[in-house]
């Protein structure tokens, strides 16, 4: 259940973000530049709640 929980909070949270990253990022280079950063943030979360479980 509380997988289930952070899975939906982070999907909240996506959508929450997503519009003005989107708007933020016309040119391809940004984008992947950006996105590669969200990427990182989101995988050094995941990986401090998994070791704190």
């Amino acid at each position: 259940m509380d997988k289930l929980l952070s899975v939906i909070l982070m999907v909240g949270i996506l959508f929450l973000v997503l519009p003005s990253f989107l708007k933020s990022n016309s040119h391809l280079k940004q984008f992947l530049k950006n996105l590669s950063i969200w990427i990182v943030v989101v995988f050094i979360i995941l990986i401090i709640v998994y070791l704190f479980k």
